[in-house]
C-alpha cells in the first residue's frame, strides 16, 4: 500500500498547502538498481513514483541526508537548492557542547569546553546525545555533569559513528 499511502500524504499536503520534509531521504528516495528479485522491482516503482509526485506537487519539499550519493539522480537533477552543512570544526564544537548545556545544569569544575571539541569530531546531533547521555548518567548517580561523564559519553557517540578519537593529556598544552 505504499504507492497509496504516498499519493494520500502528496493530495493532503497539497490541501493544506504544507512543506513536506523528508528526514533521511537516502532511505526513501534511492538509486534505483537493476530487477534482480521482485523485491527490486516494487524499490523501483516507489522511486519512480515518488519522482512524479515531487515532480506534480507544487509546494516546497525538503530532503535531508548525509548520504548524498545514495540518492537517485534523478532526483538530484530536479532539486532547485542544494545545501551543504559542513561538519563543524574545533571551535564550533567547543561552543556546542557549551551550549547544549543549560545554566542550571550541575557542572563540575573540571569541564573543559576547548578540550571536548578538540579531542572529539562529532557532529552536533551527536554532541546533543553525548550531552544527555552525561547528564543522565550524572542523575542516576547524584552526581555533577563532570568531564569524565563527558569523556565516556562522547567516547560512546564516536564509537557508535565510527570515528576516531583523541585521548587527552590533562594539564598538557596542544
Amino acid at each position: 500500500e505504499t504507492e497509496k499511502n504516498l499519493t494520500r500524504v502528496f493530495a493532503e499536503a497539497r490541501s493544506a498547502q504544507s512543506v513536506l520534509l523528508f528526514d533521511e531521504a537516502d532511505s526513501l528516495f534511492s538509486k534505483r538498481v537493476e530487477v534482480k528479485h521482485s523485491n527490486d522491482r516494487f524499490a523501483n516503482m516507489e522511486v519512480n513514483q515518488l519522482l512524479q509526485l515531487i515532480e506534480r506537487y507544487d509546494g516546497l519539499v525538503i530532503l535531508t541526508t548525509n548520504l548524498k550519493a545514495s540518492l537517485d539522480t534523478a532526483f538530484e537533477r530536479r532539486l532547485s537548492f542544494k545545501i551543504n552543512f559542513p561538519f563543524p570544526e574545533v571551535d564550533l564544537r567547543s561552543a556546542i557542547w557549551e551550549r547544549m548545556i543549560p545554566s542550571e545544569a550541575p557542572l563540575g569544575d573540571d569541564v573543559d569546553f576547548g578540550e571536548l571539541g578538540r579531542c572529539y569530531e562529532l557532529s552536533g546531533g551527536s554532541i546533543k546525545n553525548a550531552v544527555l547521555r552525561a547528564a543522565y548518567r550524572a542523575a542516576a548517580t547524584g552526581t555533577r555533569i563532570n568531564m569524565g561523564l563527558f569523556d565516556d559519553a562522547a567516547k560512546r557517540e564516536c564509537q557508535a559513528a565510527g570515528k576516531l578519537y583523541r585521548v587527552a593529556n590533562r594539564g598538557e598544552d596542544w
